[in-house]
């Protein structure tokens, strides 16, 4: 029976992920009406440092070494400081929350390039398909979009996202694949809440509503997001080649512009929707060829 549970928990954990990872960007968009980027996020990740410090307490897994903690830290600022704070900046500058998440959307092509050069990884010619078919679809969802001005701050934000989450993707499964999660990730939480408290203090007025809609966005985002989903993105690194896991970026936009259109109305037409059926079909091809 347990090795059923968790063969369909293997199964079902790319999609629970992905719609996870989805809501962050619609997380985002509410906490931003009440606080500015850096001071969001650095009210969210000493939320989130707490909750690991009673979790470490607890189970009390073993600690990493010097080299580890150090690991531990660049990760995290890849993963946590640089990509999240672009992702924020990219809202805050009038990035629609159905549109941020496209940018981070190429991930798969950039880590897939570099994972065949940094971790000998083999990228066969049918993921190469799948990786490209991933990439039509994303221009797709992106097309006739505004991308000067304002806007164009927050592309560029967005673009700074996308390298930092494949970096840190890359970087965690190199040197932090032996470091127990909740060990690693409380490093990390801690090192990303000193560089949000340090950026929100020198360039932000730290004004917080405390609404309701705050609390609430502000709790998912803590507690599903920076424990749940990156718990589990951490588990599907450890277990899957990082190419496959690259890949369910490409779902992402997808899914995530399916929420802001039912949401906030955020219009969807038929060659967006066309771009996410490509994406699918990208992630479906990727997949395929790593199980095979």
């Amino acid at each position: 029976m347990n090795k059923e549970f968790e063969d369909l928990a293997a199964r079902a954990a790319p999609a629970v992920f992905v719609v996870l990872w989805s809501t962050g960007f619609i997380g985002t968009q509410y906490v931003l009406h009440n606080a500015e980027p850096l001071t969001y996020l650095a009210i969210r990740m000493a939320l989130v440092v707490g909750l690991m410090a009673i979790m470490v307490a607890i189970a009390r897994p073993q600690w990493p070494d010097r080299i580890g903690v150090a690991h531990s830290i660049v990760a995290g600022i890849l993963v946590h400081g640089i990509y999240l704070g672009g992702t924020a900046i990219a809202i805050a500058h009038s990035i629609p929350a159905g549109l941020s998440a496209l940018i981070p959307g190429l991930q798969p092509i950039l880590t897939s390039t570099l994972a065949n050069r940094w971790l000998g990884e083999r990228v066969t010619p049918l993921q190469w398909t799948g990786l490209l078919l991933g990439l039509a679809g994303v221009v797709l969802i992106l097309h006739d979009r505004p991308m000067t001005g304002e806007a164009g701050w927050g592309w560029l934000a967005s673009g700074v996202s996308l390298v930092s989450i494949t970096l840190g993707t890359l970087y965690q499964r190199r040197y932090c694949a032996g470091i127990d999660w909740r060990a690693g990730n409380l490093v990390q939480y801690i090192a990303v809440t000193i560089l949000f408290a340090a950026g929100a203090a020198l360039f932000e007025s730290n004004v917080v509503h405390w609404t309701s809609e705050f609390v609430l966005s502000l709790v998912w985002l803590a507690v599903v997001l920076s424990i749940g989903s990156i718990g589990l993105l951490y588990w599907l690194i450890r277990r899957s080649a990082a190419t496959s896991v690259a890949s369910l970026f490409y779902l992402v936009p997808a899914v995530t512009a399916v929420m802001a259109y039912v949401l906030f109305g955020e219009r969807l037409d038929r060659v967006a929707i066309a771009g996410m059926v490509a994406c699918a079909a990208a992630v479906f091809l990727v997949n395929r060829r790593a199980r095979a």
